[in-house]
Order: C-alpha cells, then sequence, then structure tokens
C-alpha cells in the first residue's frame, strides 16, 4: 500500500476517527461508536473501507506495519541528509537557543522540523504549554515564540484548534 492510498482511506472525518479509536483501544464496532459518537451505519461503513483498505484486519486491529512500510517508501532516496540539517541547524540553533530565523525558506523550514520535535505527536497542547516550550527556544534570542508558533502552524507543522495545538508535520522515526 502506498502513502497516498493510505491518506486517501483517512481523508474521510469518519473513517479517521474510527481509526484513532481503534489504536486508542476500542476492539469492537459498539466500543468505536462509543468512543468516536458515530452512529453504527457510519462505523460499520468506515470499518469496512479501513479493512478492505487493507489498514484494518478482521479482528480490528490496525496495522501498524502497513503504515510504517508506506511511511518509508515514501521518504525521500535516502532520507534527508542529515550532515547539511545539522548544518543548517546549527547556524541558527546554540546551545539550546534560537539565535535567529533563516529568512530562506527552504533553511527555515529545517530550523522549524528541528524545533517541533519538542512537542510529542499525537497529543494535544494548550496554548501556553507551546509558549513555554518556545519561550524556552527563544529566551535571548533574535526572534520571538509566538513567531516561531505562527511559522510552525504555518509550514504545516503544528495544527490549531480552539486554544489547542497539535504536532501534524515533521519528521518521525518509524524504523524502530
Amino acid at each position: 500500500m502506498k502513502a497516498a492510498e493510505i491518506v486517501g482511506l483517512l481523508a474521510e472525518p469518519e473513517r479517521l476517527r474510527v481509526l484513532s479509536a481503534l489504536v486508542l483501544g476500542a476492539r469492537s464496532a459498539s466500543a468505536v461508536a462509543t468512543a468516536t459518537g458515530l452512529g453504527a451505519r457510519e462505523v460499520g461503513r468506515a470499518l469496512q473501507r479501513l479493512q478492505a483498505g487493507g489498514l484494518v484486519d478482521g479482528s480490528l486491529a490496525v496495522r501498524v506495519e502497513v503504515i510504517k512500510d508506506a511511511a518509508i517508501a515514501a521518504a525521500p532516496p535516502g532520507g534527508a541528509d542529515p550532515d547539511v540539517a545539522d548544518e543548517v541547524v546549527g547556524r541558527f540553533v546554540r546551545d539550546g537557543r534560537l539565535l535567529s530565523m533563516p529568512a530562506h525558506d527552504t533553511k527555515r523550514r529545517q530550523v522549524l522540523e528541528f524545533l517541533v520535535q519538542s512537542f510529542e505527536p499525537g497529543r494535544r497542547f494548550p496554548e501556553r504549554e507551546v509558549d513555554a516550550v518556545l519561550r524556552a527556544w527563544t529566551e535571548g534570542g533574535g526572534v520571538d515564540h509566538v513567531t516561531v508558533r505562527r511559522y510552525l502552524v504555518d509550514h504545516g507543522l503544528l495544527a490549531r484548534e480552539g486554544g489547542d495545538y497539535w504536532r501534524i508535520g515533521g519528521w518521525v522515526d518509524v524504523s524502530a
């Protein structure tokens, strides 16, 4: 299965909610309905599609290996060049502080992908927590935490809704 196919399967909010409930431990259609607030018919259709697509097996377990394999196959050849990324980040981050933000978009993206590693994937953070983490990075530097937060959202690395933020981008090690 290709990464684009997985994204297509999860593009419908109902299927994404059902898969999330399964990841969090629901093991029956009724448990999924309770966890998601969806009706039995919606849950049934979503489960059928996820199973037909190969993301969920007959016992309603998520086939994580399918997702990992697709992520590995979709990665750039040889992955990101860690030497180049480390060199770029090293110019802008020293002693745990963000000194300034690169003007060049590609370099800015590398620095932002480094910074977003401070946020655990799959967890929602209230704005005050995001600000506290980013203040620690920006204290004494040439850029403020609000600007960094805005860049993280604009670059698709953090999402926000109702005062909560969560990580939606950046590299995650799926080989472990």
